[in-house]
């Protein structure tokens, strides 16, 4: 979905949820049918705030995460993002529900074949090693696979604009590396630091001010109880709130596609002096839309599977949980493949949403009704317009978005 931001409201602004700067909580895990095949492109959050360290109240933060529910334990290969696939944040700054401005990542992976000697004398021979790291990761020469990737900058459709490539400051290449997943402490004696080595300044085209990126593996932020909530919401209401060490998701991680810019690369131009400039935001994630399994995959080019075809978008994220508990179920792979501007079609499940009408099933005895104020113009005006006086920005208006 795709959220009008007024400018001065970017501090508490989370594309579709307003929320304090020490308090940033959306989620999306899982959430279709076809998602759970492909959970390297499952994007589970997505979070926009104008950012809080000092000298940097002209920049924006977005964080996009993906891969959802990594346990710590996940070797030996743990969670890399696929190299097939690309990951994209978009960016609308004219409030038609349409792409101005898209920021793509893609991956590569680097295999140094690490060999140990085996055996002695004539018997010796070089062979592979199974593990990612055969000591201390932060040594690049203990380490046999590892990713970067790179940034692109697209200018109008994202799929049919001008694209630029973004440069790292840093080297001067138009790559940036990934930092492997935290494995344990024996591999990385001070993971922080070095994830924090891996925090890189980035040159954007068209910028005249350089911002800042990071793609690597995080804490889970959200908290909750997956399990009991979709077992019919079977929570006890006298238990230990969530974000004490209890839910569901306190040992999960998630990989985190962290990017700074400029707010004034960002903003488009407003229809009046009068009108605020504004910041709508989305994530997806494409994969190509042919895919042949190789029955005899080697480690020369040759993969596991061969991808070809256009990119086909099968991931979405911007307001948190529509997809799980407002979308139906046999229109879930459809939201994920859809665009903002094509929201109409799903109108209906915002307007008349059956989430509380299950509540009322599940809990009326207890006194629970569902509102009757049909159809729910008060959802809309939260997921379209923006709340008059409060996050409304004058001039600007979502015309053909929904939900």
């Amino acid at each position: 979905m795709n959220t009008i931001i007024k400018r001065s409201a970017l501090a508490v602004a989370v594309a579709g949820v307003c929320l304090s700067a020490g308090l940033s909580q959306a989620s999306s895990h899982r959430e279709a049918p076809f998602i759970t095949e492909v959970p390297k492109v499952d994007g589970t959050d997505f979070y926009m705030f104008r950012s809080y360290e000092a000298n940097r109240a002209d920049y924006v933060t977005m964080i996009a995460n993906y891969l959802p529910l990594q346990d710590a334990y996940g070797g030996p290969n743990y969670f890399d993002m696929d190299d097939d696939a690309i990951y994209e944040i978009h960016i609308d700054n004219s409030g038609n529900a349409q792409e101005n401005l898209t920021f793509r990542f893609q991956f590569s992976s680097t295999l140094n074949d690490i060999q140990l000697p085996v055996g002695s004398g004539s018997d010796q021979k070089m062979v592979s090693v199974p593990l990612k790291n055969i000591g201390d990761a932060s040594n690049g020469d203990n380490v046999q696979l590892s990713q970067e990737y790179t940034v692109s900058v697209i200018r109008g459709d994202r799929r049919t604009g001008t694209v630029e490539t973004a440069t790292n400051v840093t080297d001067g290449t138009s790559t940036f590396a990934k930092p492997l997943d935290n494995i344990g402490s024996k591999s990385f004696p001070d993971y922080q630091t070095y994830a924090n080595q891996h925090i890189f300044e980035i040159g954007i085209p068209g910028c005249s001010t350089n911002g800042q990126v990071f793609v690597g593996q995080r804490k889970e932020a959200f908290a909750v109880n997956l399990g009991e909530i979709f077992d019919l919401v079977n929570t006890n209401p006298l238990g230990p709130r969530d974000g004490e060490g209890t839910g569901d998701l306190a040992d999960k991680n998630v990989t985190s596609f962290a990017l700074e810019v400029p707010t004034e690369c960002l903003t488009g131009t407003a229809v009046t002096s009068e009108d605020d400039p504004v910041i709508g935001a989305w994530t997806t994630a494409s994969l190509r839309q042919a895919r042949i399994i190789n029955p005899e995959p080697s480690a020369d080019g040759k993969g596991a599977t061969v991808e070809g075809g256009a990119w086909t978008q099968v991931s979405r994220l911007g307001m948190p949980l529509v997809n799980e508990v407002v979308i139906g179920l046999k229109d879930k792979d459809l939201f994920n493949a859809s665009e903002p501007m094509n929201d109409g079609q799903f109108a209906t499940y915002v307007t008349h949403p059956t989430l509380p009408e299950l509540l009322e099933i599940l809990f009326g005895s207890a006194g629970a009704v569902a509102p009757d104020n049909f159809p729910r113009t008060d959802l809309v005006t939260a997921f379209l317009t923006g709340v008059p006086a409060v996050n409304m920005p004058v001039g600007v208006q979502a015309l053909k978005c929904c939900v």
